[in-house]
């Protein structure tokens, strides 16, 4: 079976590769040329552990190519991938001008019977939207099928969430689309990977509700966390006992500073407009995205209740990436916090494994350094930001003989509080007891 990926961005890119591991013949399209180019020379413009080394077996063995030739891909492939970008626009709504575009340009190019699949995110009635675009634009007639095949892979694990997941959701309404999904996905069936079929509006609204659900999840473990700091408690092992539930599990229960990323801001304000077009008012949405929001904020107010006056000090920044294991900088947590402190008259030295170059993107007036030593040097704070796993083992007597002042504000409680206070730091992290350092050492 031949398949075309049509956006070669994180989402395409790993669909297309992962696909190409399973024995099918697939074809990458991006208009923009120069990444096509460096995808032909396996240079992979993104960061996602394990995917150099998949695209390049692949392409060596002839089962995965990239190209610019929209037309022909599409006209060469039974089954036809949407991946292209769904970027909020300003109103909280997912933008699907890209996704009409290219659905556009298939009946176009249309020369025969297609299945084309929705794998970008999409408002719930997309389905019903391309499958008119479409139809009306066509200028012979061909039969075509829209499925909508949600992805869930997650930033940093994408390869494994492909191979191994947990659920694979196909929306169709013809049963001979649904057959073509089911062959394409078959050796995923083979070792019991759940599959739903079902309606198209049902499929696409699976994504939106999973996505805002761990984002409910997030920010209820954050709130948890700020009554814990007012009582005295400890947050991860509130998170603890209430995980080992299994009606509630313990994945997504991890207080910090809030959750960002290319899916979840877009995808719960998307839901929270889509309610509001059905005038239904989601309250517990309303509420993760203006917690979410708040928790920055908080964490500012953390930073400044154990600096002091922010004015010409000097802060060491542990990790950019919304989250461990990807560059993406996409309403990463950091960029608020930092621009916040920036504007409170601190300066910033930061760094990240994998995140500098695309936080330059973004963020201004920031040193970056080559890693955690030099961006201590003479730091009057060292605030994590991102749990990568190099910063979970750091040589702490190093850190505090480099830093002018030693004060740790563990954003993603990485280390234990009385281990720090007994090293003589000044330690605050999120929802936990806070202890003081040891006379003797604070002395010292």
């Amino acid at each position: 079976m031949n398949i075309t990926i049509i956006g070669s961005g994180y989402v395409g890119l790993v669909t297309g590769a992962c696909f190409s591991e399973l024995g099918v013949t697939v074809t990458c399209v991006d208009k923009e040329e120069d990444k096509i180019a460096k995808l032909q020379k396996g240079i992979i413009p993104i960061y996602e552990p394990g995917l150099e080394e998949l695209v390049k077996k692949n392409a060596e063995a002839g089962r995965l190519s990239f190209t610019t030739d929209l037309g022909q891909a599409i006209q060469e492939s039974l089954v036809i991938f949407i991946a292209v970008g769904t970027p909020p626009r300003g109103d909280g709504f997912a933008d699907l001008s890209h996704v009409e575009a290219v659905a556009e340009t298939i009946a176009d190019q249309m020369n025969g019977y297609k299945v084309i699949v929705t794998k970008s995110t999409v408002p719930v009635g997309t389905g019903a939207r391309l499958t008119k675009i479409i139809g009306s634009r066509l200028k012979e007639h061909f039969d075509f099928d829209i499925v909508s095949n949600p992805e869930f892979l997650r930033e940093g694990s994408a390869i494994e969430d492909f191979m191994h997941p947990n659920r694979v959701v196909i929306g169709a309404r013809s049963q001979q689309a649904a057959a073509i999904m089911r062959d394409l996905y078959r050796p995923l069936y083979l070792i019991e990977t759940p599959m739903l079929i079902t309606d198209i509006p049902t499929a696409e609204m699976v994504k939106y509700a999973s996505n805002a659900f761990l984002a409910t999840k997030i920010s209820f473990i954050n709130e948890v966390a700020n009554i814990c700091e007012t009582l005295g408690a400890d947050v991860q092992q509130v998170a603890k006992g209430m995980g080992l539930d299994r009606r509630i599990g313990s994945k997504f229960l991890h207080a910090g500073p809030g959750y960002g990323g290319s899916c979840f801001p877009k995808d719960v304000s998307a839901l929270a407009q889509i309610a509001k077009n059905c005038d239904y008012e989601f309250s517990i949405i309303e509420a993760v995205l203006r917690v979410n929001k708040n928790q920055r904020e908080r964490m500012v107010e953390k930073i400044k209740a154990e600096v002091g006056d922010l004015q010409g000090k000097r802060l060491a920044i542990l990790g950019l990436s919304f989250k461990p294991n990807t560059d993406d900088m996409r309403d990463a947590p950091s960029i608020p916090i930092i621009e916040a402190l920036q504007k409170l008259g601190a300066e910033i030295v930061a760094c990240d494994p994998a995140a500098i170059e695309e936080a330059e993107k973004v963020l201004s007036n920031v040193t970056y350094a080559a890693d955690p030593y030099e961006a201590i040097e003479g730091a009057d704070a060292m605030i994590l930001m991102t749990e990568w796993n190099p910063y979970r083992s750091l040589d702490l007597d190093r850190i505090k003989a480099a830093m002018k002042s030693p004060i740790v504000i563990d954003l993603r409680n990485i280390y234990d509080p009385k281990q720090m206070a007994e090293m003589g730091f000044q330690y605050a992290s999120v929802g936990r007891p806070k202890l003081q350092a040891h006379a003797e050492e604070k002395a010292g």
